[in-house]
């Protein structure tokens, strides 16, 4: 009778310990802006905690599909959802990190940083008015440059990108036909070009096509080695990207008053295509312990992940607005029975 009752103990203890590891580890999806970052984020918490994030990096439409069909505990989107669809489908939103998008170029003979351009310029590009690297546009923007007669080859998002939000909406901000003809948004009808899937699929298809153009988060710029551009922002400075030129155009964002944190930062101060990753969580926890466990990993990431943004070229958020993001988690963000997670 004793050894039966200590080996039920044991299969009970086991049964326990199980429980507790399928608890700890949580999945999140969406952009794929802030992927370098969370992977580390994710990397350095497993080693303090032993509590395991899967973050799948499959674009942010993906993020708000499969967070609103509550088959991830996270969503991640750059572009901020509205008030009312975040009502209409239980979801609390709030910022976690601030990065920029940034056009990358396969040119020979071009370093990086060195080549000039600006929203108007990219916008027709994009429109497949301009296809020639010397075209006298670009030329002019670039004296002292010597730009090859090579077409342009266009890259763009295949897939419903947060990054593809941010470029769209910029382009949409200076240039009038390019909002007429294709708008802003996390999916559009592209005039001209070749897509690739998520930053990682257009990083690739810049670097493996000569004269290619895109646009990705700038960690997989340099991750990669491919060239960036300046860029002319909304004061007529050139700029580069970095994380000055990122804090520049968040200084003075109003985040609180803007109903979930939703501010779009494009076409300021600054780097011009700055913008913040959001995360995505039902406002009603169906597990409250996954729930409790993705707050635990974002509140000592942003205690904790200074180093590693910085290591990224990712801009943390300031601290008030984090306070902030936390009294919305304690407030909104409750289990089944009506407590809150966060306490």
């Amino acid at each position: 009778m004793r050894c039966f009752s200590e080996k039920l103990f044991v299969l009970l203890a086991s049964a326990t310990l199980c429980v507790s590891a399928l608890a700890a580890e949580i999945t999140g999806a969406g952009a794929t802006f802030p992927y370098p970052l969370y992977a580390k984020w994710a990397s350095l918490y497993q080693k303090e905690s032993g509590h395991k994030l899967n973050y799948q990096s499959i674009g942010s439409g993906g993020g708000i599909k499969q967070i609103k069909a509550g088959t991830v505990d996270f969503g991640a989107s750059d572009m901020p959802l509205k008030s009312a669809d975040l009502s209409a489908s239980g979801l609390v939103q709030f910022p976690a990190i601030l990065g920029g998008v940034v056009p990358i170029v396969n040119l020979e003979g071009i370093k990086s940083g060195e080549l000039r351009l600006s929203g108007a310029v990219i916008a027709d590009i994009y429109l497949g008015k301009i296809n020639k690297w010397n075209a006298r546009e670009i030329v002019a923007l670039n004296p002292g440059i010597r730009l090859p007669d090579l077409a342009i080859t266009v890259v763009h998002r295949a897939d419903s990108s947060g990054s593809s939000f941010l470029w769209t909406d910029f382009l949409s901000k200076v240039s009038p036909a390019f909002k007429t003809q294709v708008g802003a948004g996390t999916t559009v009808k592209w005039p001209t070009g070749v897509g690739g899937k998520g930053n990682e699929g257009v990083a690739a298809n810049v670097g493996r096509i000569g004269g290619a153009i895109g646009y990705v988060e700038y960690a997989y710029a340099k991750k990669g080695g491919i060239a960036h551009a300046q860029l002319q922002n909304k004061t007529g400075r050139f700029v580069q990207p970095n994380r000055d030129s990122f804090m520049a155009a968040a200084a003075g964002a109003p985040w609180s008053s803007t109903p979930g944190f939703g501010v779009v930062l494009t076409n300021g101060k600054g780097w011009p295509i700055t913008g913040a990753s959001f995360i995505l969580m039902k406002t009603v926890q169906a597990d409250s312990a996954k729930g409790k466990e993705v707050l635990r990993f974002f509140d000592w990431s942003f205690k904790n992940g200074a180093a590693a943004a910085e290591e990224l070229d990712y801009v943390m958020l300031p601290k008030s607005v984090l306070d902030q993001v936390r009294q919305v988690w304690r407030a909104n963000i409750k289990g089944s029975s009506g407590k809150s997670v966060w306490q």
